[in-house]
């Protein structure tokens, strides 16, 4: 697949599989909206009061219908929301289609090679120049590895003026981390969008 960013009519920021397949969506959204009541109540709760309008989220789960029901309580709450699935196997193209056309910016499609998933998630984490996320969603903790390599790059480059090595890609971070146990606290991962851990993050 072409990596070309690709523009809603509304220019909404997206790259998918198929956008024909977003009327599946609607076959299958009803037992989630059921199965989540929490996020459903604050919907109706908090939607109207906008209390996370302007809050920059990045997101990364898996890229199913359950997703979508938390992507779309995100955005009724105001925030803005860019996402990219975590898991490269278990997107639903559909679901995927679905946020693009009617709530969040998207990069997602079934069956990613590796370097398709790093840029994903390079446009998950493009702000544009003068943005910045407040919140990160991460199931696995690759964008939070990859905005601490930043934070130390940019900071060597502050104090010495080093530049990064230009043959250092996201395919050797990749390589890097999966060779050296993780720092990251794994109590932040939470690959389940109903989970009772991730209603404190949406609360804030």
């Amino acid at each position: 697949m072409s990596l070309l960013v690709e523009k809603t009519g509304s220019g909404r920021e997206y790259k998918v599989k198929d956008m024909s397949q977003v009327d599946f969506v609607h076959l299958e959204i009803d037992p989630p909206e059921f199965e989540m009541p929490g996020l459903m109540s604050y919907r109706t709760k908090f939607g109207p009061q906008q209390p996370s309008k302007g809050a920059k989220v990045t997101g990364s789960l898996y890229m199913t219908i359950q997703t979508v029901v938390l992507i779309e309580t995100l955005t009724t709450l105001g925030a803005e929301v860019r996402w990219f699935s975590c898991d490269t196997f278990s997107t639903q193209d559909h679901a995927a289609a679905a946020i693009a056309r009617d709530s969040a910016v998207v990069f997602a499609w079934k069956g990613e090679t590796l370097q398709e998933y790093w840029w994903c998630m390079e446009q998950a984490l493009d702000w544009s120049p003068g943005g910045s996320l407040d919140l990160v969603v991460d199931d696995g903790d690759d964008a939070t590895l990859l905005i601490h390599e930043r934070v130390k790059t940019e900071e060597e480059y502050a104090k010495s003026g080093k530049l990064p090595d230009p043959s250092f890609t996201f395919l050797s971070l990749h390589h890097t981390m999966h060779l050296k146990p993780s720092r990251l606290s794994m109590a932040t991962s939470c690959p389940y969008p109903d989970h009772p851990l991730l209603f404190p993050s949406v609360q804030r």
